[in-house]
């Protein structure tokens, strides 16, 4: 893959809506995911490999700076902005598209692609129904209302953002 196929792979949500049409007509399965994507680590690619065996698209959503920011994760994050971490997603193979999103939660994102299967880390519980529930999966409502599923993927031990900046003693 070139520079500029993995390039043209980070799009805007009305490109995205596009495609999705297309996608549909096509009858292709299309799975969504999001996250921060601070410091892509094995942990990463292995959850983003698993999410791509469950449909046939892949979109993932990264959360923009000002988003990670809100989400408290620490005063010093994201380490990476948002556009070296989408073009770090988009240059993995099994991703098709990638797009940023502004908002705390990708719940517009999904309202309006709905998407076949959404996908959360194992940290989740896809049959949490209380929107107040740290483990409920936003826009899991109208992804099953439309026929899809919702699916988690277990983390990989040792593996995250937080335990990498550890080591290196941030």
């Amino acid at each position: 893959m070139s520079k500029a196929q993995f390039e043209n792979k980070i799009s805007s949500l009305k490109k995205l809506q596009e495609l999705r049409e297309e996608w549909q007509k096509s009858k292709s399965r299309v799975c969504f995911t999001n996250g921060c994507f601070d410091i892509l680590h094995k942990g990463h690619v292995k959850y983003l490999s698993e999410a791509k065996a469950l449909g046939d698209i892949l979109i993932v959503a990264v959360n923009s700076d000002d988003s990670v920011k809100r989400l408290n994760k620490a005063p010093n994050r994201p380490v990476n902005d948002e556009a070296s971490r989408a073009y770090l997603i988009a240059a993995l193979e099994f991703v098709d598209i990638v797009v940023v999103f502004n908002e705390d939660t990708p719940e517009n994102l999904i309202n309006e692609i709905i998407p076949d299967v959404l996908v959360k880390g194992g940290d989740y519980e896809p049959s949490v129904e209380d929107r107040n529930h740290p483990k409920y999966i936003v826009g899991r409502d109208v992804v099953l209302k439309n026929g899809g599923s919702v699916k988690t993927i277990d983390f990989v031990e040792g593996f995250s953002t937080t335990e990498t900046l550890k080591k290196i003693g941030n």
